[in-house]
């Protein structure tokens, strides 16, 4: 029977050299993969209150919309700056070259709304740190956050853990 990492191809070089690309496209592709995932993704969250899905640019969106289906709970995008219409908070967080900005819409998230934050890969934690930031700073409390892939030696499940964060990650790979 296969299993998650089964499903996901890797990459050498890319995007440039040293790096082990971990594509899921590949897990998205194939049904039985793909279904996997988001059961996995949901199973530590049975019987939890969860109010929004939260899905972090731009494979989150994939994943976060397909387990906010799941739970028949509404789901909201955190997108690159620029992309969202109507009023939005912004965030901004270090690359590894320089700094990007995060928005969501103001009133995306409601003041106690209990929220679930989903990508598919964990790898310094920039983007997802930016993202929690936004979620906090409308009220929202994260109950925790979700990734099909976390790669622990470039330290983000360590920084969203310093931030409080539950980290649950269906594969780790060592590792860039």
């Amino acid at each position: 029977m296969k299993t998650i990492p089964d499903y996901i191809r890797t990459i050498v070089d890319f995007p440039h050299e040293g790096i082990m690309f971990r594509d899921v496209t590949t897990l998205f592709a194939d049904p039985r993969g793909f279904r996997m995932a988001i059961d996995q993704m949901l199973h530590p969250y049975a019987g939890l209150q969860i109010d929004k899905v939260v899905g972090l640019e731009a494979r989150g969106f994939i994943l976060g919309g397909a387990i906010a289906h799941q739970l028949s709970k509404g789901f909201v995008p955190i997108r690159k700056k620029g992309k969202l219409p109507g009023t939005t908070i912004s965030e901004d967080y270090a690359l590894e070259y320089g700094e990007a900005i995060v928005e969501i819409h103001d009133d995306a998230i409601q003041p106690g709304e209990k929220v679930l934050v989903v990508d598919d890969l964990l790898a310094t934690g920039g983007t997802a740190e930016a993202g929690i930031k936004l979620i906090e700073r409308l009220g929202g409390e994260i109950i925790s956050t979700s990734f099909i892939i976390d790669l622990p030696d470039l330290g983000g499940r360590k920084k969203l853990e310093n931030l409080g964060m539950e980290v649950n990650a269906l594969c780790v790979y060592d590792g860039h």
